[in-house]
C-alpha cells in the first residue's frame, strides 16, 4: 500500500485456466499485503471475444467464490474481474492481479465448430511480473528470476499489447464459430479425445512456451489427419514442464539452462531449454515449419517498425492466395510483421526460395511468402519472416510466421488468406486433396526417376527437369546429346530397379518407337528399345511388364519389359484412360470422370475401377507416395492417394 492508496488491491486466482460448459471454476480471493483478507465488492465476468458481460455479482466479504458456468455460455475466452470500491481500470493493466482469465471449453467438443483455438496461457504466465525477482520467468539472464511459477498465482493474463485479441475478435465478425481451449489443456493426455474431434487447431499470437505433452498431442493430432494453423510466431521456443505442487496445485517450470535443471540427468529430452538446443535437440520446425532462430525481432522503441514492413509473394498459384489477385513478387500484408517473426533457412539458388531442411524444416514445406528483415538487427534481431505450408502426417500445417498477423486483418488480402486457411483446413468447404506445386507451361509428358521430375516441353524434343518438391521450382532444360532429338509423346520410368531392369527414363516417340535414356539432368543419348502399339499415348512399367494405352481404341496393352522383340498383346479396355502411372504396385490412370486403378496383372480381370475424383489431367506420374499431374491450366499438381 501507499499513502495515496489506503485500500489493499484485490487479488484473485483460480484453480484452472479452463472449465467445461456446465462445470465449476473455484476462485480464491484476497488483498495485497493482507493475508486472507475477505473481499467486499463485486465480480464482473466478461466474454472477451464478444465483449458481452455475462455476469455481475456482489461479494459480501468472502475469500472463496465459485463460478457455476452455465451450459449455454459459449466456448470462449473469459475474464473475471474482481473489484473493491475503487473504480475499474479504464485500460488494460500490466500484471493485473485482480483479474482471472480463463477459457470455457465445449461440453461436446466439435459440436459448434470444427475449429479449436488454443489460448497461450503458458506465455502469459511466463511474462507476468517480468523483472521481479522470484515472481516471473523474465528477464532471461537475471539471476533472481524464477524458474518455477504457480499456475494458480494471481495474475497471468495477457500483456497490454494483447497480441491474440485482434484475431479472436475478427473470427465471429467474419462468420467463424470456433471453440476454445487453454494451451495447458493440450498438456493433458485426457484431452486427446476432445482434440481429435476437431478438423483444425489454431495457434494465435505469441505462444512461446510448450511442454513435451503439448507438442506430442498436437503433432499426433496432425499425424492422424488434423490440421494446424499458426497465425503466430516465436512459437514453441522454450520447453516447459508442468509439475504438481505439494499442496495439490500446479506449477510451470522453465530453468532455461540444462545444467540448472535437475531433470537433465535423468530425462534430458525434457530439459527446459530451447526446443532446438541440446540436450533436447527437437527443433520446433518439425511442428511449425519455421523458427525464431532465423526470424526477426524488434523490441522497445524498435517496435514502431512493425507497421512498415510487408510480405512478398513467392508462390501466387498456391491455394492460400486464391482470390487475392496477387502475383509472384507482389507486396502484401503491410503491418502484419512483428514484433517477432519466424523463418526457415532458405536456398535461393533455383530463383525461388526453398527450405533447405538443415534447421529441421520438413521437406514438404512450401514457401508462400518472405520478408527480408535483416535490417531489424538495429532494433534487436535481424532475420526473415517465412510464410509457408507443409504436410505433417495426414495433416496440413499453415504458418503465417508473425505475432502480429491479427492486427492486419483489416487488409482485404490478409482477410482472404485467413479465410482460405480456415475454410480449407477447418472443413467449412470441401477441399480437394490435390494442390498446386508449380507451373507446367506446355508440358506434354511427365515422369519421375532417381529423385527428379522429368518433362517434355511443348516443342516435343526438349527434356526438362526439376526437383519433385511442393515448392514452385522452375523447370530447367537438360542439355541435349549429340545428334537429332526425338519428338516424344509420353514418358515413364520403372517404379524401382529389379533384376536386369535398371532405373531409366522410357519414352514413346510420335512414330511409336520405344526409347530409353539414363535418368540424369545432363546430356545423355536416347537408345532404341523396340516399338509400342500404334498411337500409344500413355506408358507405365511395373513388375517387369510394360503397359501401354492406345486412346483411339481405348485399349490397355502389355509386353515383357526385358524382351524388346516380344509382341504387344491387348489386355483389356482402358476405361477411357489417357494417362498411366504406377503407385504402390498398382496401375493408376486418369479418365474424364476421375482416377481409376487396377493391379499390374497380365489377365483381363480385374478391370480398371474408379477410385476418386481427379482434376483434368494431361500427364501422370508418381513420386514418394504421391501422384503428380499436369493440367490444361498449365499447373503441376500433387495428389496423395
Amino acid at each position: 500500500m501507499t499513502a495515496g492508496d489506503p485500500v489493499p488491491r484485490p487479488l484473485a486466482e483460480a484453480g484452472a485456466t479452463s472449465c467445461v460448459q456446465g462445470g465449476r471454476l473455484r476462485f480464491r480471493l484476497g488483498a495485497r499485503g493482507v493475508e486472507g483478507r475477505p473481499l467486499r465488492g463485486r465480480v464482473v465476468v466478461t466474454d472477451e471475444v464478444s465483449g458481452e458481460v455475462r455476469l455481475k455479482a456482489a461479494l459480501g466479504g468472502v475469500t472463496r467464490w465459485d463460478l457455476d458456468v452455465p451450459a449455454h455460455w459459449p466456448s470462449s475466452l473469459y475474464r473475471a474481474s474482481f473489484h473493491d470500491e475503487r473504480p475499474e481500470q479504464p485500460a488494460p493493466e500490466r500484471d493485473a492481479e485482480h483479474e482471472v482469465w480463463f477459457v470455457v471449453r465445449a461440453a461436446r467438443p466439435g459440436s459448434a465448430s470444427g475449429i479449436l483455438v488454443s489460448v497461450p496461457f503458458a506465455t502469459w504466465r511466463a511474462y507476468h511480473r517480468a523483472g521481479q525477482p522470484g515472481r516471473g520467468l523474465y528477464y532471461a539472464e537475471q539471476p533472481g528470476r524464477a524458474a518455477r511459477v504457480r499456475l494458480d498465482a494471481p495474475g497471468g493474463g495477457p500483456p497490454p499489447e494483447r497480441w491474440e485479441e485482434p484475431l479472436l475478435r475478427w473470427l465471429p465478425r467474419a462468420g467463424y464459430p470456433v471453440e476454445y481451449c487453454s494451451g495447458f489443456d493440450l498438456d493433458d493426455p485426457g484431452f486427446a479425445p476432445s482434440l481429435a474431434r476437431y478438423r483444425l487447431l489454431v495457434v494465435n499470437g505469441h505462444d512461446e512456451y510448450w511442454s513435451a505433452g503439448m507438442r506430442d498431442s498436437v503433432e499426433e493430432f496432425a499425424r492422424r489427419g488434423g490440421n494446424l494453423a499458426f497465425f503466430a510466431a516465436n512459437t514453441a521456443w522454450w520447453q516447459i514442464r508442468v509439475e504438481d505442487e505439494p499442496d495439490g496445485g500446479r506449477a510451470m517450470v522453465c530453468h532455461r539452462d540444462a545444467a540448472a535443471d535437475p531433470v537433465t540427468a535423468t530425462d534430458p529430452r525434457r530439459a527446459t531449454v530451447e526446443w532446438s538446443s541440446s540436450p533436447v535437440d527437437r527443433p520446433e520446425n518439425g511442428m511449425t515449419g519455421v523458427s525464431f532462430r532465423h526470424g526477426a525481432g524488434a523490441w522497445g522503441d524498435g517496435m514502431a517498425v512493425i507497421g512498415r514492413e510487408s510480405y512478398t509473394v513467392r508462390f501466387a498459384d498456391h491455394w492460400a492466395f486464391e482470390g487475392t489477385g496477387l502475383a509472384d513478387g507482389d507486396a502484401f500484408a503491410r503491418g502484419s510483421l512483428g514484433y517477432e517473426t519466424d523463418a526457415a533457412e532458405l536456398d535461393w539458388s533455383a530463383g525461388v526460395p526453398r527450405a533447405t531442411g538443415r534447421d529441421g524444416t520438413p521437406r514438404s514445406f512450401a514457401v508462400l511468402a518472405t520478408a527480408d528483415l535483416r535490417h531489424w538487427r538495429r532494433y534487436g534481431q535481424g532475420g526473415w519472416a517465412t510464410m509457408g505450408v507443409f504436410r505433417l502426417g495426414a495433416g496440413t500445417v499453415f504458418n503465417a510466421a508473425t505475432i502480429n498477423w491479427g492486427r492486419a486483418l483489416g487488409d482485404p488480402v490478409v482477410d482472404r488468406i485467413t479465410r482460405n486457411v480456415l475454410d480449407r483446413l477447418g472443413g467449412a468447404v470441401p477441399a480437394p486433396r490435390w494442390h498446386v506445386v508449380g507451373r507446367a507451361d506446355g508440358v506434354r509428358a511427365l515422369a519421375a526417376c532417381e529423385g527428379l521430375l522429368f518433362a517434355v516441353a511443348a516443342d516435343g524434343t526438349t527434356l526438362l527437369h526439376r526437383e519433385p518438391s511442393d515448392q514452385n521450382l522452375p523447370w530447367t532444360p537438360c542439355p541435349p546429346a549429340a545428334g537429332p532429338s526425338p519428338r516424344i509423346r509420353c514418358l515413364t520410368a520403372p517404379r524401382e530397379a529389379a533384376g536386369p531392369v535398371p532405373l531409366a527414363l522410357l519414352a514413346v516417340t510420335e512414330d511409336d518407337r520405344l526409347l530409353v535414356r539414363d535418368p540424369v539432368p545432363g546430356p545423355a543419348p536416347w537408345t532404341p528399345l523396340g516399338r509400342t502399339p500404334p498411337g500409344t499415348g500413355a506408358l507405365a512399367m511395373c513388375d517387369g511388364t510394360l503397359f501401354a494405352i492406345t486412346p483411339h481404341d481405348d485399349t490397355l496393352h502389355h509386353r515383357p519389359a526385358t524382351d524388346p522383340d516380344a509382341p504387344w498383346r491387348p489386355l483389356c479396355p482402358a476405361a477411357g484412360a489417357t494417362t498411366l502411372a504406377v503407385l504402390g504396385g498398382r496401375l493408376h490412370a486418369t479418365t474424364p470422370t476421375g482416377l481409376t486403378t487396377r493391379p499390374p496383372t497380365t489377365t483381363p480381370e480385374p478391370p480398371f475401377t474408379p477410385t476418386t475424383p481427379f482434376p483434368p489431367a494431361l500427364t501422370l506420374t508418381s513420386h514418394a507416395g504421391h501422384l503428380l499431374t499436369t493440367t490444361p491450366t498449365a499447373h503441376l499438381l500433387t495428389h496423395p492417394t
